[in-house]
């Protein structure tokens, strides 16, 4: 004798293993504290990298790029670059991932004097600094998709094409960000640039093996 539909329904409705596992929105506290997890540790490792003399990828290794090259402060930078992606973002990710992302970005603008007030100028050897820094960054950025924000950028290009192809992000952000690292040979040396296209692999890495679509079921 089989089971109806409707039956079969009414048993995976009463499942408390399928109700347990089931997709779940963040609570705003939880938000909040994601959030700020992830603005701390992203924040915390481009620090590392920026004692270490090497560069990312995206719009953080962009600014970094640009202070190396200029007077001009990473935080002021990092935020002047972004601008243009929120337009991006308010099109394709709507305003709730917008608004995150702002909060986000500006915030690691607003905590990139903090590290150094803190611990002082780093003496580090540059490649501890450069797998410690890329792998903070690559936490912080994973604690945000699963908040749903971002630190701008190319973070953007790579979530909404993951959204839109399938295409994981972060291996997206892995080819976007060749050409930062390419572009560092201009301000740093080549073995520099070599640890940066190594660090850049690292991050990503561990973007791509974390963040896939339908492995994480909160929201």
């Amino acid at each position: 004798m089989t089971s109806s539909p409707d039956a079969a329904d009414s048993s995976s409705e009463s499942d408390p293993a399928q109700q347990r596992y089931a997709p779940q929105h963040h609570t705003v506290l939880e938000d909040v504290v994601g959030i700020s997890s992830g603005v701390f540790a992203a924040s915390l490792g481009l620090y590392l990298l920026h004692s270490a003399g090497v560069v990312t990828g995206g719009t953080a290794g962009l600014s970094l790029l640009l202070a190396y090259a200029t007077p001009v402060p990473f935080g002021v930078l990092f935020l002047a670059v972004n601008l243009p992606f929120f337009i991006l973002a308010v099109r394709h990710r709507g305003w709730n991932f917008t608004i995150r992302t702002v909060l986000a970005v500006t915030a690691v603008s607003a905590l990139s004097p903090l590290h150094p007030a803190m611990l002082g100028p780093l003496a580090e050897n540059p490649i501890y600094g450069t797998v410690a820094g890329n792998l903070l960054a690559g936490i912080g950025l994973l604690i945000l998709f699963r908040h749903h924000a971002s630190l701008g950028g190319f973070n953007i290009m790579a979530l909404i094409m993951q959204d839109r192809w399938g295409w994981r992000a972060g291996y997206v952000q892995m080819a976007l960000d060749v050409v930062i690292v390419v572009a560092a040979l201009t301000v740093t040396s080549p073995f520099n640039v070599l640890l940066s296209a190594i660090g850049a692999v690292i991050m990503n890495l561990v973007i791509a093996l974390n963040h896939r679509p339908g492995r994480y079921l909160g929201f």
